[in-house]
């Protein structure tokens, strides 16, 4: 036993996965513990609150069999990742177990899952293109190194195609070391399946991070944060580009709120707690580049909205905090558009940095403002068409009904076909030459 470790028997109650446990001192928050029931089996479990010397502990797996009797051991120390290069190729649980049958890898160093914050001065300006291999994002809201860009989804929407897409294809455009660090969260059995089949066909090197919907409900707060500190070590102590891609951060809110209620705390807005924008925002602001430091870490967090609500708490929290958005559209879907990307309401905020010479293509930003143009009037006319029918619409008016239908079917949609960004110019190109359209 280390001599900071301190022994209690003093647990007053069980609920769930929770305990409590009276007459404890020094304690931390997020203290990590380890529960021994009657039996002898050994379980951790984490400090959740701390109220005079009553300490709330949240348990890591089952509490059935635990009595008032088990021992709780206070290790005085908070949790911290290992990290090493090794750990590229594995797959982990949300609490940094491996599952993929190996052993766990010989750390080169502990970091704190929580990382540290990057000085705003000490930031580098992300403008170097990654790409995704879907021309609706790579084309027209392009991802540049450092960037935090959500994807909005809503219920029965292919995120999860989506996701394993970007898994399989997004790339450096102009090469170097490239990592995807994969983080999922409250899966279902099927959903797990899907992953893990998505993972195997990954053409970059990759870190997982899986935690599925009949695991402790801290460990979906704590896989994100395991996963962001693996994409720091990789990317400030290694030097390499890493793309973070979170799904669904709308179960890691639903856990957060699961949280908060154990702790007693006064909801927010529909139950969420107060502080959830901070919580957010501590996951989100770990993205970016530091300035004469080599690598990047990217965010492309899943966001599905709750009654196809874009207001709802967590979109419009992660609106806030993020740089745009990509939003996937229901109509698109329901017309087999694969990715279903409605490009109007989609918005990349540091595309511009991102593209053109010495990046993409000279004529990219051309292309894509063409496209947008006539894509946005092409919608216009839409309502037009509703009103008076198409036999009553001018003939310009017609042509632009053609070339929306014609965008949406073979620009927006590619099907599960990679296209790299030259592909993806071609084809908005070619489609704005047919149309008479080409860009200035």
């Amino acid at each position: 036993m280390r001599l900071s470790e301190h022994r209690y028997r003093t647990v007053a109650s069980v609920g769930g996965p929770l305990l409590f446990v009276e007459g404890v001192v020094n304690c931390r928050m997020g203290e990590m513990v380890r529960i021994i029931y009657p039996d002898g089996t050994a379980v951790a479990g984490e400090v959740l609150k701390i109220s005079g010397r009553t300490v709330l502990i949240q348990v890591f797996g089952e509490t059935a069999g635990i009595d008032l009797g088990a021992e709780v051991i206070f290790s005085d120390a908070v949790r911290r990742a290992p990290l090493a290069r090794s750990m590229v190729g594995r797959v982990f649980n949300g609490s940094f177990e491996p599952i993929d049958g190996l052993p766990l890898f010989i750390p080169e160093q502990w970091g704190g899952v929580n990382g540290l914050p990057i000085n705003p001065t000490a930031r580098a300006c992300p403008e170097e293109f990654i790409e995704t291999g879907f021309t609706a994002i790579d084309t027209l809201n392009t991802l540049v190194k450092g960037q935090k860009l959500p994807i909005f989804s809503c219920a029965g929407l292919p995120s999860r195609e989506v996701a394993a897409g970007i898994l399989r294809n997004a790339r450096l455009a102009g090469g170097g070391e490239f990592v995807v660090v994969f983080v999922a969260l409250g899966l279902t059995h099927h959903d797990y399946s899907f992953y893990m089949d998505a993972l195997q066909e990954m053409r970059t090197g990759f870190v997982a991070f899986v935690n599925r919907a009949d695991e402790p409900v801290v460990e979906r707060l704590l896989a994100p944060r395991f996963g962001l500190a693996c994409a720091e070590y990789l990317a400030f102590s290694c030097g390499m580009d890493v793309l973070v891609v979170v799904t669904d951060i709308t179960n890691y809110c639903d856990a957060l709120r699961e949280v908060s209620t154990a702790r007693e705390e006064l909801p927010g807005r529909r139950g969420y707690p107060g502080y959830m924008y901070s919580d957010l925002a501590s996951l989100y602001e770990r993205a970016g580049r530091i300035q004469g430091t080599a690598g990047s870490v990217t965010m492309l967090p899943v966001v599905t909205m709750p009654e196809d609500d874009i207001t709802h708490p967590i979109p419009d929290l992660t609106g806030y905090i993020t740089e745009g958005q990509i939003v996937l559209s229901r109509e698109l879907h329901q017309r087999g558009v694969f990715p279903p990307v409605d490009v109007l309401p989609s918005l990349s905020r540091l595309m511009q940095r991102g593209i053109g010479p010495g990046h993409t293509r000279d004529d990219h930003r051309r292309i894509a403002d063409a496209l947008y143009r006539h894509y946005a009037k092409g919608r216009y006319v839409r309502g037009l068409e509703a009103v008076v029918g198409r036999e009553g619409m001018m003939e310009a008016d017609r042509v632009m009904l053609d070339f929306a239908d014609a965008f949406e079917a073979e620009v927006i949609g590619q099907g599960e076909a990679r296209r790299g960004i030259g592909a993806s110019l071609d084809a908005g190109l070619a489609l704005l030459k047919r149309f008479s359209l080409e860009p200035p």
